[in-house]
């Protein structure tokens, strides 16, 4: 998100529209400050924000608990080396084991990072534990995904935005249809480690799997002696209305990886919570991360886990994404397409003939929303959980006015 800085007003959304136009930005807004739903430009307009920080503003802007705990860290020690003991990584492990049901935690910064992380952890498990032989470990992935912008993220990735002009590419990747129990069946072998993927694919528009289908690869993965990675980046910690986008499932992966929204929108902060069994396969100098795990993020983290503990969030999620998808599915054969709802996360598919999603995110702009295009004729949503019902229905009547 771009901030305000010396430029001159005219300057600066020049600067901004021109990053715009090589997908930097999403929309050619320069954002001064938020509060709870709402964001403010430099020139005084108001937006709700319906991209959210892509989930990484789950609990609003400024949280004044969050704020509060950031403020109260700032006092004490914010970063740490070998020589200090960090006190606030304690806790906020403890409490992210119990959140996930996991035994153990490793923090890292960035969501990137936390994937690149399992990825390692399901290798060097596969070698240690499951006995694969040396350098042929293999992992099946899903078409559609989105798990960050890394050398070796982008090499299962088919985004070409993304991917183009970045090889050569890290082999070991099997990629499989999102949603296809019988292909992920055929991909998995002897060789394979972990099938990673998004419970709901957010950058591709929200698109939620057929029900049973994270069921289907919990029961192949446990066939195959292979770990099941949740990569709930943007799906997780009471987007869906459930504190995991799994849980709609009942499924329990084993390998959750979590950012964005654990860093409450104010810091970056991710992780990944497995059993001892599998990240015990970890040891010390084997892996780690400079500022991973600092007081800071651990104490903002802590923080982010005992409000997501209280349940408050996912209760919210749940019903004002029912609200949400009652007033948007009129709307289905009269300007959309196809909706997709899961808590207060939505995908719309603009009807043939209509606006493109660009164009119909600058439209909601005008009327004060903040929208995400993607894949040409879809929209996101994903509106702060602090919204209210008032909001709501304000997000629907843009939506419906931008279609008319």
């Amino acid at each position: 998100m771009t901030h305000h800085t010396d430029l001159d007003t005219s300057a600066h959304i020049a600067l901004v529209e021109k990053y715009a136009a090589h997908n930097y930005h999403p929309l050619p807004v320069v954002l001064s400050h938020g509060e709870g739903a709402w964001v403010t430009d430099v020139e005084g307009n108001r937006y709700l924000d319906c991209l959210a920080g892509y989930s990484a503003l789950n609990f609003g802007h400024g949280h004044p608990r969050l704020l509060a705990r950031a403020h109260e860290q700032l006092d004490r020690l914010t970063l740490t080396s070998r020589a200090f003991l960090n006190d606030q990584l304690g806790p906020f492990a403890e409490g992210l084991a119990g959140l996930t049901r996991k035994e153990v935690v490793l923090p890292m910064n960035t969501g990137a990072e936390a994937v690149e992380t399992a990825i390692k952890v399901a290798r060097k498990w596969g070698y240690r534990v499951k006995g694969v032989p040396e350098d042929s470990a293999t992992i099946v992935v899903m078409e559609g995904n989105f798990h960050g912008r890394t050398t070796t993220i982008i090499s299962f990735s088919d985004d070409k935005v993304a991917r183009d002009d970045y090889g050569p590419f890290t082999p070991g990747f099997r990629t499989v249809s999102y949603g296809d129990a019988d292909a992920l069946r055929a991909a998995v072998d002897d060789t394979t480690v972990a099938v990673l993927l998004e419970p709901i694919q957010g950058e591709g528009g929200v698109v939620i799997p057929p029900e049973g289908f994270l069921r289907e690869v919990r029961q192949i993965c446990d066939g195959a002696g292979a770990l099941m990675i949740a990569d709930e980046v943007q799906s997780g910690l009471a987007r869906t209305g459930r504190t995991f986008a799994c849980d709609h499932e009942d499924v329990t992966p084993d390998i959750y990886v979590m950012g964005k929204a654990l860093g409450g929108g104010i810091y970056p902060v991710s992780a990944i919570a497995a059993d001892r069994a599998i990240l015990d396969v970890i040891t010390p100098g084997s892996h780690g991360s400079t500022f991973g795990g600092n007081p800071l993020a651990a104490a903002i983290g802590h923080e982010v886990v005992t409000m997501l503990a209280e349940g408050e969030f996912q209760r919210r999620a749940a019903e004002l994404g029912a609200l949400l998808e009652q007033g948007l599915r009129p709307l289905v054969g009269h300007g959309l397409e196809t909706i997709r709802i899961r808590g207060l996360w939505a995908g719309l598919d603009i009807e043939p003939g209509g606006p493109s999603g660009r164009a119909m995110s600058e439209q909601l702009m005008a009327r004060g929303i903040l929208a995400k295009d993607t894949h040409g004729s879809t929209i996101r949503l994903a509106p702060p959980l602090v919204v209210d019902e008032e909001e709501i229905g304000m997000l629907v009547d843009a939506v419906t006015a931008s279609l008319a």
